[in-house]
């Protein structure tokens, strides 16, 4: 299943996060929006079971996350600690 996002939706979650619309290169923008998108993933997986594509894409969304999360623990640890309570992750 592709996930169509809205423009609008995408630069609302990179202005929330990032900092700015345009910044999507920065890495807590990156995982607010891989977060976003597991859970659209995790929602359409719960009424639709058998869709392997759509799992193999949440799967390696989630490990994206994971790289992204381990980077910016290692380069910012004060920051790291505020995105995942503000993303509600890793309780």
């Amino acid at each position: 299943m592709a996930v169509y996002l809205a423009k609008e939706k995408i630069e609302e979650i990179f202005a929330e996060y990032a900092g700015d619309a345009k910044n999507t290169g920065s890495t807590e923008g990156q995982i607010a929006f891989f977060t976003y998108r597991i859970q659209q993933l995790s929602e359409h997986l719960q009424r639709h079971r058998k869709d392997h594509s759509s799992r193999k894409a949440l799967l390696s969304l989630v490990g994206q996350r994971r790289r992204h999360l381990a980077y910016l623990q290692k380069k910012d640890l004060n920051g790291y600690r505020a995105l995942i309570a503000k993303l509600g992750i890793r309780k």
